[in-house]
């Protein structure tokens, strides 16, 4: 199986691609179009803020292709959140793959929420064999609220979307290379089951 971590700047590539060793796949670091198409399955990953991770995906073009992908696509934490129609963070429009808008927690909740917190409401095959309740790890200070898409989702002062899937696309907010034995599982179910 070829499997492909986009490469634009803005991700913390090498922890997940460590992770993905560890299941016994070797990733490709690229933003190379060709390769990126030729791939079985595409991780997004995402760290740093929305609107200058948007103009990098600009800039390489991956913003008209990610959208357009057929293969499973994996967005993990700003990688889920630039796959809704925008973010108040930076004013920054997204792909609109996820019919949301990712806004930032109330002013009343101390942000970035960084720690582990738990998942429940969960709904695909994402998540086989993962206990409802289980804990994930997390660092956001935003949020994309709960949808149509919605397939997990956590406490941090209301409820949000932990999870999203639309056909052939999947976003989680937390980290699954940070959460232990449960993260490396829903990466295990993205390899293998969807």
């Amino acid at each position: 199986m070829k499997l492909v971590i986009l490469d634009y700047g803005a991700g913390n590539i090498q922890s997940i691609k460590f992770a993905a060793k560890r299941l016994g796949y070797n990733a490709v670091l690229t933003d190379a179009v060709d390769e990126i198409r030729a791939a079985d399955k595409v991780i997004f990953p995402g760290v740093g803020e929305a609107s200058s991770a948007m103009a990098k995906l600009r800039a390489s073009g991956l913003d008209q292709l990610i959208p357009k992908l057929e293969q499973p696509v994996l967005g993990i934490c700003l990688g889920m959140q630039l796959m809704c129609n925008s973010s108040e963070e930076g004013h920054t429009k997204g792909l609109g793959i996820f019919d949301l808008d990712v806004v930032k927690f109330c002013p009343r909740v101390k942000v970035p929420q960084i720690g582990w917190n738990q998942i429940e409401d969960l709904k695909s095959d994402l998540f086989l064999g993962v206990p409802e309740g289980s804990h994930i790890y997390l660092v956001h200070s935003f949020y994309a609220p709960i949808g149509s898409d919605t397939i997990a989702s956590s406490d941090y002062a209301l409820r949000y979307s932990a999870a999203l899937q639309k056909d052939n696309f999947y976003g989680v907010q937390f980290h699954p290379e940070k959460s232990s034995d449960v993260g490396s599982l829903i990466l295990k179910n993205f390899l293998e089951k969807v």
